[in-house]
């Protein structure tokens, strides 16, 4: 019954049918199905699924984005589940997340996001084509544990390098851990630039971020 149910969202995403993904999602809560698998092993899955066929050509952008709709419209419908679990757990800390400057995909980062919320952690989203002073500016202002940084596309990825650059030149570089992912991203560009973590998925970067908040 639960590999249906999840087969519905992952096939859902797969059609590009946002009404399909809410009422998959809807079908989840309502037989128990814990609402991270459902992201995790449902809606994540046939994102990724659409995000290789992008990749390889097989796909257009638009059908991409659409994919991605369905999957945003359904978190929507799971979310409260979601934050209801977050707030019967203590906070491990703040994570301060967003998409680097010159880049507008938020798919990998609003996953490892609610992901991290789910796991306890208290999430400050600056959302997409975010500046590198931006981020320092919000580092200054609610002093989080963690930040993250994502980027889709090789062209902006060097930005990530710019932000840890500015975070030391004002002195606040010591003060947090640095966690970068995306699909140019790889653990020796997290060493190169400095990034204290890597994470290849959403649940590698939730795990690093458990790991990294325990150095506090």
């Amino acid at each position: 019954m639960k590999e249906e149910v999840l087969n519905k969202l992952v096939n859902s995403v797969l059609s590009y049918d946002p009404e399909a993904a809410v009422k998959a999602a809807e079908e989840a809560l309502q037989k128990g199905i814990d609402p991270v698998e459902a992201i995790e092993e449902g809606l994540a899955k046939g994102v990724r699924i659409v995000g290789e066929r992008f990749g390889a050509g097989e796909a257009f952008l638009t059908e991409l984005v659409i994919a991605a709709e369905a999957m945003k419209q359904a978190i929507k419908v799971l979310e409260p589940a979601i934050l209801k679990s977050a707030r019967e757990k203590k906070t491990l800390g703040k994570v301060l997340i967003g998409t680097v400057e010159g880049d507008i995909h938020d798919i990998g980062k609003n996953i490892v996001s609610t992901l991290l919320m789910v796991a306890g952690f208290e999430v400050i989203d600056l959302g997409v084509d975010v500046p590198a002073e931006k981020f320092v500016e919000k580092v200054k202002e609610v002093k989080p544990e963690i930040v993250g940084m994502s980027a889709l596309m090789t062209t902006t990825m060097a930005k990530m390098a710019d932000v840890i650059e500015a975070l030391k030149r004002e002195g606040l570089r010591e003060k947090v851990k640095i966690i970068i992912g995306g699909a140019p991203t790889s653990k020796k560009w997290a060493e190169e630039i400095g990034a204290d973590g890597h994470g290849g998925d959403a649940i590698e970067a939730v795990e690093i971020a458990k790991k990294l908040v325990k150095a506090f």
